[in-house]
């Protein structure tokens, strides 16, 4: 019976396998990522054995991926500070620092447009989509008694980093 219960269970795993003939998919360099972890060192070579370079601190934070070794990822902050990173402590969805002086955040893609809040340099967020002057954003904002509030409009994409020129759809 249990020879049976074996048998059964080998062949029903294998025929649940996901096999793929086709090699994995390569994803373009450089491209944006966001730093998932909360505390991440950054090493002058791909391998925890190089000597850490940075320590970064910012969950959330977008990293531009300009290089890739095994399970490493050469990362850029938006200061041109580089470094080493493994690719587990990165995530796909895109966020965005904010630049300079402080920004108006609009309810629509336009310069007349209702500001719905102003928001000073180095916030991050999650971006969402752009158009040619123009990205759709959303962050949060510590609230009174530790309530976060939610923000969600448009910032020019000069004021911005975290995206290339020529990106639309994220």
């Amino acid at each position: 019976m249990n020879k049976l219960f074996y048998s059964i269970l080998f062949i029903s795993s294998l025929l649940t396998m996901n096999v793929s003939a086709e090699p994995p998919v390569q994803l373009t360099l450089p491209r944006f990522a966001t730093l998932r972890a909360t505390k991440a060192n950054l090493h002058v070579g791909p391998g925890p054995n190089y000597p850490i370079s940075w320590l970064l601190l910012r969950p959330g934070m977008p990293l531009e991926i300009i290089a890739e070794f095994d399970t490493w990822r050469q990362v850029r902050d938006w200061q041109g500070t580089e470094g080493w990173i493994h690719k587990s402590l990165l995530k796909g969805k895109r966020s965005f620092w904010t630049l300079g002086k402080t920004q108006e955040l609009k309810d629509k893609p336009d310069e007349k447009a209702k500001t719905i809040a102003f928001v000073e340099a180095t916030v991050i967020g999650v971006l969402h989509e752009c158009q040619a002057k123009w990205c759709r954003v959303e962050m949060k904002s510590a609230g009174e008694a530790g309530k976060n509030k939610i923000y969600k409009g448009w910032l020019l994409r000069q004021a911005i980093w975290g995206t290339y020129p020529h990106e639309n759809k994220l």
